[in-house]
């Protein structure tokens, strides 16, 4: 992928981390992380609460997601009862550039923790990536969904297309995964993604079966394997444990920063169609 001088730092960061920097471009992801998911990070977790132990952790997990599974946006419950198909096509189209190249950006934190941490957050990827069989990966998933809307397919496409908060997106794992100090930011945001899709995908499960889309299985399977996936999330936090200390404020920045740039995503893309 090429950058272009008129591209945004997101859009050039996600660029990036698509290609092999030069040490010059290198140094720019660094600049550009430090002023972004560097600087919410400290924000986040020097905000923590304090947690004890991996339970009073795992009980302030629960209670968020409680509460954002009880009070869905109104963008969202437009999605699922009003969006038209068109409008539909649009939202689908900004998460493309994580849709097309689902879960490329964890596969960094497979190096970086210990042997049952790290066998418990592959057997989730294994999932991601179909079990080896090309139909059922889920970025093969997303792109006939997206070839029965008329979409294209062709990432690039879409990587000079969408907006920022699309590219946050995916660009925070990145980071979570490769160059985050600690394994646990990642585990964190994890932890919170495959638990927080059994709700967040709902509208997007509800507006394809109103709209007749035949093409849902990437919404209607992650309702129902991603709580096997919030399970070995969750074993791999108390598997590390096993290993060393975990530090949960670190953990806690990772829900954080996944909960934020999740709603930031999901409301630019979903404010977009209304205004298309």
């Amino acid at each position: 992928m090429k950058v272009q001088p008129s591209d945004s730092a997101q859009r050039r960061l996600y660029k990036y981390n698509r290609s092999v920097p030069t040490p010059e471009q290198y140094a720019e992801i660094w600049d550009i992380e430090k002023n972004w998911v560097v600087a919410r990070a400290e924000k986040f977790e020097a905000e923590a609460p304090r947690f004890d132990t991996r339970t009073d952790f795992a009980q302030a997990l629960r209670e968020r997601l409680d509460e954002e599974e009880a009070n869905p946006s109104d963008g969202e419950q437009w999605l699922a009862e009003e969006a038209t198909l068109d409008q539909f096509k649009v939202v689908v189209s900004e998460f493309a550039v994580d849709g097309l190249v689902e879960s490329q950006s964890h596969l960094g934190i497979i190096r970086r923790l210990p042997s049952r941490s790290r066998m418990a957050v592959l057997r989730v990827l294994i999932d991601e990536f179909g079990c080896g069989n090309d139909d059922l990966e889920h970025s093969a998933i997303y792109a006939k969904l997206m070839t029965e809307l008329g979409l294209p397919t062709d990432l690039e496409y879409y990587a000079d297309r969408v907006e920022d908060t699309s590219f946050a997106y995916v660009n925070l794992f990145h980071w979570l995964a490769d160059r985050s100090p600690d394994p646990e930011y990642f585990l964190g945001a994890y932890s919170y993604f495959e638990s927080s899709v059994l709700y967040a995908f709902k509208p997007y499960a509800a507006a394809s079966k109103r709209l007749g889309i035949e093409n849902d299985k990437y919404y209607a399977e992650h309702l129902y394997i991603d709580s096997f996936h919030s399970r070995q999330m969750k074993e791999s936090i108390r598997l590390l444990g096993t290993e060393r200390e975990v530090d949960l404020a670190k953990v806690w920045t990772g829900v954080e920063l996944t909960s934020q740039a999740v709603a930031e995503a999901t409301e630019a893309a979903i404010g977009k169609a209304k205004a298309s």
